[in-house]
């Protein structure tokens, strides 16, 4: 997202960021928070309309390197709000107390760290980084900035899987788990397609922008469209899907890095100029005698997608997605089944009620990092083909 020169001068005459700790939150009427969001896409606009429902926030800024993404944007803030092609100049300003971080997967960590180092809290969707090496340097900002980070993996902030971890796996009832099966078969996100007319970028869009640190490339319609298909972009279905399920292992049985990492699959379907796999089986080995597996395809396009997260133990099996919980006691049939229905996450409410608190949130960024690492082992494990072990410099 770029400014004019005149602005970017402005801007780095004034020193740009603000070192954190510098800015202090506005106290607005009954304790407003004032929002930014950089990325008015989709999933952007999705999240803008999260935090609508949360009451008593106040839209200050919009941030987008399209023209018309902003504008769209608008409808979803409050009278007044001010709209930038580049989120620098969002965080220049000293009305804002948080900002969303919904842009593709490859600015997601400079965005945030940026953010936190003005001074601001922050959501960053997930996957919180695009690379295996961004996160501690990341998570450090973090820390040193004290600033409430709060990641969009929403099933942490999600009842009905609070609820299936306390009865199943606080209480032991589970008993040893040593596997986890995930999948999430046909998820249409992976099959877009660019709109007609867009053979020539449209005039308001900063394509540049949208590539941040990465190598310049000339306009792709594709890549646009269709960004969760390049391993540059957006990491693919293990960025994309995985990173939730692996989220939700981690946080039920209190793990956090791989040992070691190995995945299989390739482009079988769409030759279309997608890099990354359309068909993937991944492995992942932790420590504490367990694995974890996930398959995706996006061939199968045979009624919803399909989800699932499917925990094998001793004491019985647990499948549980968004749609809700199934618990299998060991020995028992299927009338002995103990079953959860799906609920709304709240995973926006939090972090705007940690932003008022100073609480941790439900998602931090530490617990973003060893999430998205499962996603970069097994990406880094498909490239190469090979076992990807952890690294030392990973750590946190």
């Amino acid at each position: 997202m770029q400014m004019d020169n005149g602005s970017r001068r402005a801007f780095l005459a004034s020193s740009a960021l603000m070192t954190a700790g510098s800015y202090q939150r506005v106290q607005g009427a009954n304790d407003r928070v004032r929002l930014g969001i950089a990325g008015c896409g989709g999933r952007g606009t999705h999240l803008m309309a999260e935090a609508n429902k949360c009451g008593n926030i106040q839209w200050v800024a919009v941030a987008d390197a399209w023209d018309l993404r902003r504008e769209e944007a608008v409808g979803k803030t409050s009278p007044g709000v001010e709209k930038y092609a580049d989120y620098r100049a969002l965080l220049e300003r000293k009305d804002i107390d948080g900002v969303i971080v919904a842009t593709w997967d490859n600015t997601h960590a400079r965005i945030a760290t940026d953010a936190v180092r003005a001074g601001r809290d922050v959501y960053v969707e997930k996957p919180m980084t695009s690379r295996a090496e961004q996160g501690p340097p990341l998570v450090r900002a973090v820390r040193d900035s004290r600033r409430v980070v709060q990641t969009g993996v929403q099933q942490r902030s999600t009842p009905h899987f609070a609820e299936a971890k306390e009865r199943f796996f606080s209480s032991g009832k589970i008993g040893r788990v040593h596997m986890v099966r995930t999948v999430w078969n046909n998820n249409g996100g992976y099959r877009f397609a660019p709109p007609p007319g867009m053979e020539k970028k449209p005039a308001g869009l900063d394509w540049e922008a949208c590539l941040g640190a990465l190598p310049k490339i000339p306009w792709d319609a594709k890549r646009y469209f269709n960004r969760f298909s390049y391993m540059d972009l957006c990491c693919g279905q293990t960025g994309g899907l995985f990173v939730h399920m692996v989220d939700v292992v981690q946080w039920f049985l209190g793990i956090t890095k791989p040992s070691k990492v190995t995945s299989l699959g390739g482009i079988y379907e769409f030759q279309d100029g997608r890099d990354t796999p359309d068909n993937i089986n991944l492995i992942a080995e932790y420590p504490e005698k367990m694995t974890v597996t996930f398959e995706a395809t996006v061939t199968d396009r045979v009624g919803p997608e399909s989800a699932d997260i499917v925990f094998f133990g001793s004491g019985g099996r647990l499948h549980i997605f968004r749609s809700g919980y199934r618990f299998l006691p060991a020995g028992g049939t299927l009338q002995d089944a103990i079953v959860g229905a799906g609920t709304r996450d709240k995973h926006m409410q939090n972090w705007i009620d940690c932003i008022r608190t100073r609480q941790a949130p439900n998602a931090t960024a530490d617990q973003g990092h060893y999430g998205a690492m499962a996603c970069h082992m097994g990406n880094l494990a498909w490239q190469q083909g090979r076992i990807v072990t952890w690294r030392e410099e990973w750590n946190i």
